[in-house]
């Protein structure tokens, strides 16, 4: 087996991917080969096919990508939300079909960002679904601060997060970013059908906003998000939240203890993949 198909030799475990048919090998394809795919792939409406995506990069591990950005906005009371396009008909190749996408930025975002690892068959990556946008924490965060200062299900407010700019739990540096564990339009369904997002807050965020239109208008007062599922095999990453992380310089980083993919929250890049359709798209 090639060298680079193997795991840091500490973790005791290899790499097999080429016989798993799931979202990591779905991913894998680039463009020019997933092209191939896109008829049964690319209906119309909010179905799969190729997907362009802002997204945070992959550093490190076997991850075939980063994981996408949830853009954020807050109301006027201080609580956050993340976007999600309004649906609207249209007409594509002589069909009344809907859509749902936003321009942000120069990029157009849509749900279709959030189309893998099975989360394409989660009630609330339907624009249509009955759900709100807001943040609510999550349940067994593995943050002390979340676990004790706020509850499980409350809305994410900004103050929750008033000290972001020193915050720290003995894991890496301090003063890098505060982050949360939290859903995002799951209210009243299974647990199986949970979006979960990660949040952080950070200075540096804040830097960056000024530097990319993109991030001006998909990040606010230095929030920012991405859907939480690995795109290796689905896991659950952590930014600062994972004391082994360090064993893979990867204690500033957001970190993934199952198979020790890496990915930078501050560096944002466009990215693409091969999306799956939403269930009742053809």
């Amino acid at each position: 087996m090639a060298e680079e198909d193997k795991y840091p030799e500490s973790t005791g475990r290899r790499r097999f991917v080429k016989g798993v048919v799931g979202s990591g090998t779905l991913a894998a394809a680039g463009v020019t080969g997933a092209t191939a795919l896109k008829a049964t792939t690319a209906p119309t409406g909010e179905g799969g096919g190729i997907t362009k995506f802002m997204g945070m990069e992959n550093t490190d591990g076997p991850a075939p990508r980063g994981m996408p950005q949830v853009p954020i906005e807050i109301d006027d009371e201080g609580y956050l939300k993340g976007m999600m396009p309004e649906p609207k008909t249209k007409e594509v190749q002589g069909r009344e079909v809907t859509v749902a996408e936003k321009e942000i930025g120069g990029i157009t975002y849509s749900p279709k960002w959030f189309q893998y690892c099975g989360v394409q068959t989660y009630k609330g990556i339907d624009p249509e679904a009955d759900q709100d946008n807001y943040f609510r924490y999550k349940e067994g965060a593995k943050f002390d601060w979340q676990s004790q200062e706020v509850s499980a299900g409350d809305k994410v407010h900004v103050d929750d997060f008033s000290d972001y700019e020193s915050w720290g739990n003995g894991i890496g540096k301090s003063g890098l970013g505060k982050p949360a564990m939290v859903t995002w339009r799951s209210q009243d369904v299974p647990a199986s059908d949970t979006i979960t997002v990660q949040i952080i807050r950070s200075k540096r965020v804040e830097k960056m906003s000024g530097e990319s239109k993109w991030l001006k208008e998909s990040t606010e007062k230095g929030f920012i998000a991405n859907l939480n599922k690995c795109t290796h095999f689905c896991c659950v990453p952590s930014f600062k939240g994972i004391p082994g992380s360090a064993k893979f310089g990867a204690e500033n980083m957001i970190y993934c203890p199952c198979h020790q993919s890496v990915y930078d929250p501050y560096s944002i890049v466009e990215l693409s993949f091969t999306a799956l359709p939403r269930p009742g798209d053809e």
